[in-house]
């Protein structure tokens, strides 16, 4: 095993002092170097905790032979930067994560890491810098996802798109601010709303972008089975970590590297995982640029390509009914890939050292479903009624559809391609004549929008919002203040060239990214 820690130490005498600086002992010197990085930090709830993980995956670094150092690159939330221009920063600061970590990792030089993250910008930000630090050892271990609050009566309302009114998850925070503006609840019941909607810290409960993105993680096979989005509260994710710290000390022992692991199947089975989650749409964006990394080349049009024909299996929201930590409770990741097995290449490695397929029947075995199953029992054994696995993922031939979940939509104002999740847009909208209007801004829109100059028919535009204009920001409340009016939400269009946030259902029949010079 040669390590390029050591060959380091002898081309710069400083190494060796400096190191011992910060506590290291002689002994340490030589042992395999391992940075653990996360993105700790008190930024937002999928970050704040993390340290705890950090701290597992350090001592299963020591325990088993090789000397951690902890790194630091702490993310923004998309949530707090929503309304005012801090939104503009989301997915620029992306990429400045990955210029850190890679800068971090190779200014010292390590033999493997542990990379720690949650949420929409941090995981993809974590799996590009594995991309570019493809040639050591890598493991991903993702913060987790918070928990639902469970409602009192007095503020249980009837939400036609969810069937489970009575668990309140981030999600809805948007649609109920549209009500409060519009007068259809009370300011103090929004702020109840408000201040109950994050019990617990990880990332937002519902299928958006962080909780897409952990579980893409898995399914490229850089994290253990079984562990992505898991409750962040779970004591099953502090072993996790701790296993996954152990299990990187493995890699880099038998000299296998992210580059063995992440091939061009692994992205096509990430594909296939995404279209059975209905993921989100940024995950299209996502994904090219983690593949770019690793040298490989994935486009829109690959997405296209495999959605159709891929069986959606999933009732989460904001497309379903159930917030994302019953993900875990119905036996997350590895229960859709058993289902979607026979669209999946079984024979990819993974950090466990052994192929996907091989992962999959050791589940099977090792008490991993009854687990869940148990969990789930647990959890759901105050409902009115029974509450399967199925109910949350449902069965390969039980799917809820069997076109996938997003298509990649071409034409004059897209010649270059946009996108759409096609599974959370009304039947009525996929072939419609509407009446075009073109905002200039967000701001400009939703003002529309909640002044009620949109109406049922209406194709809004909303330009210049792109990643030349001002970074690519979500048209978050945009979509919440149509949504919330049942009448817009299955009669208007909306078409951008900014993105849509991952945690909107999209319910609008809406489009992104297309030409702006060509919505006039």
């Amino acid at each position: 095993m040669e390590l390029r820690s050591q060959e380091v130490r002898t081309l710069a005498p400083e190494n060796d002092p400096l190191k011992m600086g910060m506590g290291w002992k002689v002994e340490d010197l030589s042992k395999p170097q391992i940075m653990v990085e996360s993105t700790f930090g008190d930024s937002h709830p999928g970050s704040a905790h993390l340290d705890q993980f950090v701290k597992e995956a350090v001592q299963a670094v020591n325990d088993n032979g090789g000397k951690a150092a902890r790194y630091f690159a702490t993310d923004m939330c998309d949530g707090i930067a929503q309304g005012h221009d801090g939104i503009n920063y989301s997915l620029p600061h992306r990429d400045a994560i990955v210029n850190l970590v890679e800068a971090q990792a190779n200014a010292s030089v390590y033999d493997g890491g542990v990379f720690i993250a949650s949420c929409d910008k941090s995981v993809p930000a974590m799996l590009m810098s594995i991309g570019r630090l493809k040639d050591m050892s890598a493991i991903v271990v993702t913060g987790g996802v918070m928990e639902a609050h469970t409602l009192p009566k007095e503020y249980v309302v009837n939400d036609p798109a969810c069937a489970i009114n009575e668990l309140l998850t981030l999600e809805q925070i948007g649609k109920f601010d549209a009500w409060e503006k519009t007068g259809v609840i009370p300011n103090s019941q929004l702020d109840y709303y408000k201040h109950n909607a994050c019990p617990s810290c990880g990332a937002c409960s519902f299928m958006g972008t962080a909780s897409t993105m952990q579980i893409m993680a898995e399914a490229l096979g850089l994290m253990l089975p079984g562990t992505a989005l898991m409750p962040a509260t779970a004591p099953e994710l502090k072993q996790a970590a701790y296993d996954a710290g152990k299990q990187l000390m493995e890699l880099v022992k038998k000299g296998i590297t992210a580059k063995d692991i992440v091939t061009k199947k692994s992205f096509e089975n990430a594909i296939m995982v995404h279209a059975a989650i209905s993921g989100s749409t940024n995950a299209t964006m996502h994904l090219p640029a983690i593949a770019h990394e690793f040298g490989i080349e994935i486009d829109a049009d690959t997405f296209d390509r495999m959605h159709r024909g891929a069986h959606y299996l999933l009732n989460i929201r904001p497309s379903g009914d159930w917030p994302a930590q019953y993900f875990y409770y119905a036996g997350g990741v590895p229960r859709v890939m058993e289902e979607i097995k026979s669209m999946l290449h079984l024979d990819v490695m993974t950090v466990t050292g052994k192929t996907l397929g091989e992962n999959l029947e050791e589940l099977k075995k090792n008490g991993f479903y009854q687990h869940c199953d148990a969990i789930l029992a647990e959890k759901t054994a105050g409902f009115a009624r029974p509450v399967s696995r199925e109910d949350i993922i449902h069965s390969f031939d039980n799917a809820k559809g069997t076109d996938g979940s997003i298509a990649i939509l071409k034409g004059n104002l897209a010649p270059e391609g946009c996108v759409i999740k096609h599974t959370a847009c009304p039947k009525n909208m996929f072939e419609a004549t509407l009446r075009a209007k073109p905002y200039d801004s967000e701001e400009a829109c939703i003002s529309a929008v909640l002044h009620g100059e949109v109406k049922p028919g209406d194709a809004i535009f909303i330009r210049y919002e792109g990643p030349r204009g001002s970074g690519m920001p979500e048209m978050f409340y945009t979509g919440e203040a149509i949504c919330a009016d049942p009448k817009l939400a299955s009669s208007v269009a909306l078409i951008t060239d900014g993105r849509f946030c991952g945690g909107r259902p999209h319910r609008t029949g809406g489009a992104g990214r297309p030409d702006p010079d060509r919505c006039a």
